[in-house]
């Protein structure tokens, strides 16, 4: 390797790992505002945390490289030409085309390395990733009794505190509600003062009540008379009552539940899929129209034969018409209804068979759009490092700040177009390869013609350049209106 290909690969790699990292955190942290709500007040341990991160952080890799190459290549390259390096090669007779190729080469290797991980690691991750996240969703929050308030996520019951203590523990005014039975309020107890505290664990949830009363209504005819009816009143000085707590506990659910989607699998196994649906719809096609027949009394052809017309017969004209002229024949009129009652039966039939298969190429759009984008999104780094070190040595501008506005701006086109591109080939207005490779395809257009005028040392972000063309148009309109008024004093 020469001198120059080391300087060039060690001013990428270090803002290329640094804008990774930034960018991997700044989706996690995306993440982790879009799912707050759902974390808190659950008594998650350290470890549930910890896994989250690093499956969603594996999970925002795919989307961060491109945005990453991008701004590492416009810093590496801005800070060439800031600090008069760039000048000094170019100088000495190198061409630019010279100076990237080392970074193009370790752009292919992203890009390569992108799709591998968008094929394989991307799936599990998600897998791993979603599956938790679906089980902390559906988890409990913890126990938590507001003075004055009914709480009720205790399984059968329904719990009121006057006022719960400071210590969290010493408790007055205890109203319970035991609903055990979806009797209505027929167990009621009520104490004056009383404590609450868990045990083996944190699996019971212990009530030590104090000077209270239970109220009991039992029934000898559960099915009939509500007056038939045995009231029971218990005083007690000390009452326990102990509540299971494992609906609060989180419990995984089984991974393959998750299986069918399409983030979690691979090119091999969507493209299975898209195959597998595409047979479905045809097969579906061909037994529609093979029982078609059985809603018909007499084939078209012979219908059109023994018309005298040789038309197609109109439901609107023609029918209407013989109906008005046969009201006699009760038999040609009994012939005519059935053929009515016929064809709308068919009408129905295909109708539901159209949804159906509307729902299955829908089905096959989005794992096929799926698919395209492992590579979609592999050849997005390259793209992206074609824009960033052509405008790099276009703009000279090191550091975060011209660099970042310009991957911000290209990077939400990319995204617009992505998502545009998505639903119109999902929606089958667009082709599927139409639709997911539009992005790229406008982004490289960019690529090449910033490479060209870097490769022309063209100044497209120099105010000096663009204050001559104004001038120039100035100039233009003076003349114009010179003319104008010559013409007009003449």
């Amino acid at each position: 390797m020469k001198k120059i290909d080391f300087l060039v690969i060690k001013s990428f790699i270090g803002p290329f790992i640094l804008t990774t990292c930034v960018v991997v955190f700044i989706f996690l942290m995306r993440f982790l505002m879009l799912y707050f709500n759902d974390f808190v007040g659950k008594d998650l341990g350290y470890d549930i945390f910890a896994k989250l991160f690093v499956y969603f952080s594996l999970i925002t890799v795919p989307i961060s490289l491109p945005l990453a190459t991008l701004l590492a290549s416009l810093m590496c390259f801005g800070n060439l030409g800031e600090h008069s390096e760039l000048t000094a090669i170019k100088a000495s007779g190198i061409p630019i085309s010279r100076v990237l190729l080392p970074t193009l080469i370790f752009a292919l290797g992203v890009s390569i390395f992108s799709f591998w991980f968008n094929n394989k690691v991307s799936p599990w991750a998600n897998l791993k990733g979603y599956s938790l996240l679906y089980d902390v969703k559906t988890t409990k929050v913890t126990l938590n009794i507001k003075d004055g308030i009914f709480y009720g996520e205790l399984p059968g019951y329904k719990i009121k505190v006057l006022k719960k203590y400071p210590d969290g523990k010493t408790l007055k005014g205890v109203t319970i509600y035991n609903h055990t039975t979806n009797e209505g309020n027929i167990n009621v107890t009520l104490a004056d003062s009383g404590k609450m505290y868990t045990m083996m664990d944190n699996n019971y949830l212990v009530f030590e009540l104090y000077n209270g009363i239970n109220y009991m209504d039992y029934r000898n005819n559960p099915g009939g008379n509500y007056n038939e009816t045995q009231f029971v009143k218990n005083s007690f000085k000390k009452n326990r009552l102990v509540f299971a707590l494992e609906s609060f506990g989180m419990k995984r659910t089984d991974e393959s539940q998750f299986k069918y989607h399409e983030y979690m699998k691979d090119v091999s196994d969507l493209s299975k899929q898209v195959d597998s649906i595409h047979k479905e719809i045809a097969m579906s096609k061909k037994v529609q129209l093979g029982s078609m027949d059985q809603f018909y009394n007499h084939h078209l052809k012979k219908i059109i034969k023994d018309t005298s017309s040789k038309r197609i017969i109109l439901p609107g004209k023609w029918v209407d018409k013989r109906m008005n002229t046969l009201h006699e024949d009760s038999k040609l009129m009994e012939s005519f209804e059935t053929a009515f009652q016929q064809a709308k039966s068919v009408q129905d039939h295909y109708k539901t068979n159209v949804d159906i298969q509307k729902s299955k190429i829908k089905d096959a759009n989005r794992a096929d759009v799926e698919r395209w984008h492992k590579y979609t999104m592999a050849f997005a780094c390259f793209v992206m490092f074609l824009i960033g070190s052509s405008l790099g040595s276009i703009i000279k501008k090191g550091g975060f700040g011209m660099p970042v506005l310009l991957s911000i701006t290209f990077f939400i086109l990319m995204y617009v177009l992505m998502q545009l591109g998505d639903k119109y080939a999902k929606e089958s207005i667009w082709y599927v390869i139409v639709g997911v490779w539009m992005p790229d395809t406008v982004l490289l257009g960019f690529g090449i013609y910033f490479l060209y005028k870097a490769t022309n040392d063209a100044r497209l972000f120099d105010s000096d350049i663009y204050d001559v063309y104004l001038d120039k148009f100035k100039v233009f309109l003076n003349k114009k209106f010179k003319k104008k008024s010559q013409l007009e004093t003449t």
